[in-house]
């Protein structure tokens, strides 16, 4: 059934469970976990009923990878991360109703019982199939395991399952001079058991569930992606896979195996709700099984085959539980034009951000709203960010409200002025108000949040307009009475703005709630329908900053960290200078190297890379021209010790005459550096041997 027909009694929010092999960057809060947030604080603002549920996925051969890498076991990485994890979470104020993790006892309970429920009804195909296997480390290869030639792009760093080139999902079997990550070695193949999903058997349900129910529904980018992969012929998929990290097949012949991390990781949610529904002493099963429950998946758009398709045919083989009604699932953000990568750390992680820009978290998720890649891939940017805070956030937003306490307690000591008579333009106003709870639930029902954040921001606008048309601070001095209306209905727009931001600016909205001590218990249907949010009489507080303006020296030293990062990725992928030609010791000691000291340095005229330098070898003194000019300057040289070749044929260069050479070396970030002789005790003429 479409959603459009469904008025639900309680909704279960699912936001895509984060992969514990690291920390949370800005990709993952744009893609899942803000537009999550910010239905489900709208939908609570509503009065709705909301289980909002996640939880750390630590399952996989990710995890595995990891943990080998770094000579720790697999429950010291997720640990690690999880803990990450959960406080960045909590600290950017995403509202999980539970954060669970998949190593908990009732998840593996919960997916085992699905898994024996599934093979019980004989819903899987027992298949035995070769599989690449590591004799020296004495096991199967799991796909992330193997690396090796791509049979269709002829990358040659391709894994086991995906080759990240040309986006082609193979077999490990299928790459070409396949390699184990673990040794090294080419390794061969075994056979071993799995359990397969047969996908094709669900492929009319998923076409008439889909293609045919949610076709006007669905954003395009989901809706596209799903009938490429119905449209293209469903394949069974195993659920299972050789591995010791994970939960163990509950299944004859299962020893040594454990449940495919894509199978167990979506039963997350439903074993995140159990834990939940036991702490508060609710009833899981209505949140999961009650038709009159609208269940929705916040994922990312790489997540959208499990979570439209593979899933839903796990809970239609299971039996008893609702499907989800939508799947809104992002595209990718990237960052200042590159593709975020973990690897690289071209990303801006969260723990990081709060440290450079404390107490503004409010900004960064409002910027991240604002861009954020709704139906296409998009780019996260400094400037942007700057000035999303600088013209919206500290402009209007912060500019109105700041106006408004100012001048009531100016006038009346902080205290709301009772209106007289109300002009047309403040009855148009105080109408226009009323009006923006709908206009914002109509774009955040459809999850166009990036349109909802800009609606609210056209409410602070029309606040800044009204108090400019109106001006009060000019019409004190003839009418006190007039200022009176206007600073009730300006007061009016600030107390709507503070109910109407929580979803996006919740940190916010509790500090605008605080200055006009407005009651906690409004909620987004009170702007809509009362006449009053703010009553005569009541008192504010003082005027506090909302945001603060991000100056250019700040944004500067984040592009400067991340041109660094660049370098440094650039510098890594350079290629080794390969051993030159075997020489024999009598060759070597031919070189005569003398410790020596920089007296002069000048640039040579007319040339970008050339210094003329005077150093004294401790056998004399004598000029060497050095190309050297883009690393150092003259004045920062002079009286640095240096190794120099001494007995190097002299060499006319731009007519100076080089009687020797400087040795160096070069930096990660391709800087050149002096071979350093600079210890003390070292004299000048010390041979090198």
């Amino acid at each position: 059934m479409s959603e459009n027909n469904h008025t639900p009694k309680r909704y279960t929010i699912t936001a895509a469970l984060p992969y514990t092999n690291g920390p949370i960057h800005i990709g993952h809060l744009a893609g899942v976990y803000v537009p999550a947030d910010i239905y489900a604080r709208y939908l609570r603002l509503t009065g709705k009923e909301v289980a909002f549920v996640c939880g750390s996925d630590e399952h996989g051969v990710a995890i595995s990878m990891k943990a080998k890498k770094e000579g720790v076991t697999p429950k010291e990485v997720i640990d690690m991360y999880h803990a990450i994890i959960k406080k960045s979470f909590q600290d950017f104020g995403i509202t999980f109703d539970n954060y669970s993790r998949t190593s908990a006892d009732i998840h593996h309970e919960t997916a085992s019982e699905f898994f024996k429920k599934l093979y019980e009804q004989g819903d899987f195909i027992e298949e035995t199939t070769a599989q690449l296997y590591d004799e020296e480390a004495k096991q199967f290869l799991a796909d992330r395991f193997v690396i090796g030639t791509c049979p269709k792009c002829g990358h040659e760093e391709a894994y086991g399952d995906q080759c990240e080139n040309c986006g082609s999902s193979l077999n490990a079997t299928d790459l070409i001079n396949p390699k184990s990550t673990i040794t090294g070695s080419t390794p061969t193949t075994k056979e071993t058991k799995h359990w397969f999903l047969p996908l094709d058997r669900y492929e009319g349900f998923l076409r008439e569930w889909i293609l045919e129910g949610h076709k006007n529904d669905w954003k395009p980018n989901v809706y596209g992606q799903c009938k490429s992969w119905i449209d293209g012929g469903l394949e069974p998929r195993a659920v299972t896979r050789d591995l010791d990290w994970g939960i163990p097949v509950p299944a004859e012949g299962g020893e040594g195996k454990v449940l495919y991390v894509w199978f167990d990781a979506p039963i997350g949610y439903i074993s995140s709700t159990k834990e939940w529904a036991k702490r508060e002493g609710k009833d899981w099963e209505p949140y999961w099984k009650d038709k009159d429950t609208k269940l929705v998946h916040f994922i990312g758009k790489d997540n959208i085959v499990f979570h439209c398709i593979i899933f839903p045919a796990i809970l239609k083989s299971h039996g008893g539980y609702i499907l989800p009604e939508n799947v809104p699932a992002n595209e990718f953000l990237n960052l200042e034009g590159n593709k975020l990568s973990t690897s690289k750390n071209w990303a801006v992680w969260l723990h990081e951000y709060l440290e450079e820009f404390p107490d503004m978290q409010d900004v960064l998720r409002y910027t991240l709203t604002a861009n954020a890649p709704e139906t296409k891939d998009n780019d996260f940017t400094w400037k942007d960010f700057q000035a999303r805070n600088n013209n919206e956030l500290v402009a209007i937003l912060g500019n109105f409200i700041n106006r408004v306490v100012v001048l009531t307690n100016k006038y009346y000591e902080g205290v709301v002025p009772a209106p007289s008579n109300f002009t047309e333009v403040d009855q148009e106003t105080l109408d226009a108000l009323k009006k923006y709870p709908e206009i914002i639930s109509s774009s955040l029902e459809r999850y166009r949040f990036r349109e909802a954040a800009q609606e609210f921001m056209n409410l602070a606008r029309l606040g800044n307009k009204y108090l400019a048309d109106e001006e009060p601070w000019k019409v004190i001095k003839q009418d006190e009475e007039r200022v009176k209306t206007i600073m009730y209905v300006a007061l009016q727009i600030a107390t709507a703005l503070a109910v109407l931001s929580e979803p996006f600016l919740p940190f916010t909205s509790s500090k605008l709630k605080s200055i006009l001590a407005a009651s906690n218990e409004l909620g987004w249907n009170d702007v809509l329908e009362k006449e009053t949010l703010l009553a005569a009489d009541h008192k504010i507080n003082q005027s506090q900053l909302l945001f603060r303006k991000i100056e250019d020296s700040e944004i500067q030293k984040k592009l400067d960290k991340l041109e660094a990062t660049k370098k440094a990725n650039e510098n890594e992928k350079k290629a080794v200078t390969p051993q030159k030609e075997t020489i024999t010791f009598d060759d070597f000691t031919k070189l005569d190297m003398r410790v020596g000291t920089i007296l002069e340095a000048e640039k040579m005229p007319k040339t970008k890379k050339l210094l003329v330098l005077k150093v004294d070898t401790g056998i004399d003194t004598r000029t060497i021209v050095s190309g050297i000019s883009e690393s150092f300057k003259p004045e920062d040289i002079i009286g640095k010790k240096v190794t120099v070749l001494v007995n190097l044929a002299p060499r006319p260069l731009r007519g100076v005459e080089s009687q020797g050479m400087i040795l160096m070396t070069e930096s990660k970030e391709g800087k050149l550096v002096f071979v350093n002789p600079d210890e003390e005790g070292v004299g000048n003429g010390e041979g090198i041997s």
